[in-house]
């Protein structure tokens, strides 16, 4: 009997995890399915370029996916249940909605699907973080729908009208440059809970101040904003700032379904996991990604970003395979290496960090940092088709035994 794999979500690490283990066992053995909603993969790295009016390049699934024996099914999960082992889910539209049965028809599209080994890759969304009027009132572009929703609101803008972008972190310094170069004619300011890339090395905070003043954008700097109105947002110093447009991005929120299972979690949703992302309480369940709580370099625990989640794919792949086939257990250390930011077209920072992500002297910017980004956004899409450098290799599975290295099952 072929051991079934599931995979929850194909953003960068559900992904990535489903084509490096296509790739690392055999396909008489095992039987992987990735669920996802949308049948195209998303750069969620380009939403800001999306929602200015850019065009992005189709990557389908079912051409990523040809001939690797990874089964793609285009549904919405709706719960997780990790004692039985199963996976309900409803049945998603080829254009990623859900499906629409005949009236009485509700459980017509759902389905169970029972796993033997489950990657649980779904990511996260906005955080509106209980702030009056941002659900309501705010965009966000922390996926494509909610971009290309931003990117009609903003084509509908007449000259002169007040945008502004809430959040000072990578996502907002993205959206704000790139509405302000996109869109010159707009009044475009960032509200920042503390001061303009106060994270940054003296060079980076330099650059991207001379680059808020080119674009002509009002930064409001250790502010926070406490309530959304449809024309503006008022601060907690009993202020307003005028808002034809609110971009919320203040920060990213777990899918809900984790908190409903009986998975160890913290207190925000995040599924704690090992060295390997296995689950600590489920061994069978593995997180990667935003989902997952993993720890880094000093024992920090790993951002919500790509930077780490496409490294957590590559561990728990190679884990499960190791587990399956008695190989060795990979014993990685994930660190950082620099933080990216595209500001426009053709302006960017890169900031290089130390492993544990603080920020060194050193930073890249300018047209050069622009073309390095842009590179690395390439090598993110590219490193979904290609999970793996060099041929696939696939091994077969063994039976269930006593772990192939206990010493180093152990210290994973």
């Amino acid at each position: 009997m072929q051991h079934r794999i599931i995979v929850l979500g194909a953003g960068y690490t559900g992904a990535i995890a489903a084509g490096r283990l296509a790739r690392r066992l055999h396909r008489d053995d095992v039987a992987i399915t990735l669920v996802n909603a949308e049948p195209d993969f998303v750069e969620r790295v380009r939403m800001h370029q999306l929602a200015v009016g850019q065009d992005l390049t189709p990557r389908p699934f079912d051409e990523m996916f040809r001939d690797t024996g990874v089964a793609l099914k285009l549904a919405r999960v709706t719960a997780v249940d990790v004692d039985r082992r199963t996976v309900t889910v409803t049945a998603a539209h080829p254009s990623g909605t859900p499906g629409q049965g005949e009236p009485g028809d509700a459980d017509a599209s759902r389905e169970e699907l029972e796993y033997d080994t489950l990657v649980y890759a779904l990511g996260s969304s906005w955080d509106a973080r209980g702030v009056p009027g941002v659900t309501e009132y705010a965009h966000e572009i922390a996926g494509r729908p909610g971009a290309l929703r931003l990117r009609e609101r903003l084509a509908r803008l007449d000259a002169g009208q007040p945008v502004v972008v809430v959040g000072g972190g990578l996502t907002g310094l993205e959206a704000v440059t790139e509405i302000a170069e996109a869109r010159p004619d707009l009044d475009v300011a960032l509200v920042a809970g503390g001061g303009l890339g106060d994270w940054l090395s003296p060079r980076g905070r330099r650059h991207l101040r001379k680059v808020t003043d080119r674009l002509g954008i009002t930064v409001h700097e250790h502010t926070e904003v406490t309530s959304v109105a449809a024309d503006h947002v008022t601060t907690a110093a009993g202020g307003s700032v005028p808002a034809a447009v609110t971009v919320w991005t203040t920060g990213f929120a777990v899918h809900p379904i984790a908190r409903a299972t009986a998975l160890e979690v913290t207190d925000t949703g995040r599924i704690v996991v090992d060295r390997t992302m296995r689950s600590v309480s489920h061994p069978d369940v593995y997180a990667i990604g935003d989902a997952a709580l993993a720890t880094g370099p000093g024992g920090k625990p790993l951002r919500m970003s790509c930077a780490s989640g496409v490294p957590m794919a590559w561990q728990a792949a190679d884990a499960i395979a190791a587990r399956l086939t008695g190989g060795k257990l990979p014993d990685v250390s994930i660190r950082y290496f620099n933080q990216c930011v595209s500001l426009g077209r053709g302006d960017g920072l890169i900031q290089y960090v130390t492993a544990d992500d603080r920020a060194v002297d050193a930073a890249l910017t300018g047209r050069l940092a622009a073309l390095y980004k842009e590179l690395v956004c390439k090598g993110a899409a590219w490193g979904v088709a290609h999970p793996i450098l060099g041929p696939a290799r696939r091994r077969r599975v063994v039976p269930a035994t006593a772990p192939a290295n206990p010493s180093v099952e152990a210290a994973a």
